[in-house]
């Protein structure tokens, strides 16, 4: 767990990596918050707050009496979600900052080119 990050939003992302990785497969049944609670050694209602992110955006949904299911095409979804985060986060401040440096788009992707390489 990484201290300066809530660990609800933790646990929500590990499930997202989950299912982006192919662990958890769209309409499996996800762990219970009895279950993240014992494993991260936190209150079950933090490891609940984790769970009902996803499932306020769609990505899992309850079979009641039963559980946390992955829904279908949340793989998708997720993927989506994180290219966007990705483009924001990553490719918009590294264009802007080439562009501040005078490296040109075509030298951009020959960089990023050699470095995927190495």
């Amino acid at each position: 767990m990484d201290e300066g990050r809530p660990i609800f939003v933790q646990i929500a992302e590990q499930i997202e990596n989950d299912i982006i990785g192919g662990a958890l497969p769209e309409e499996t049944q996800v762990p219970s918050t009895t279950e993240f609670a014992s494993f991260y050694r936190i209150n079950p209602a933090t490891a609940g707050k984790g769970v009902n992110l996803l499932v306020d955006e769609g990505i899992l949904y309850k079979k009641r009496g039963i559980g946390m299911f992955v829904a279908e095409g949340a793989q998708a979804t997720l993927v989506a979600k994180r290219r966007d985060k990705f483009q924001t986060e990553f490719v918009r401040p590294l264009v802007t900052e080439a562009a501040k440096l005078g490296i040109s788009q075509a030298q951009l992707s020959d960089m990023i080119t050699r470095e995927d390489r190495s």
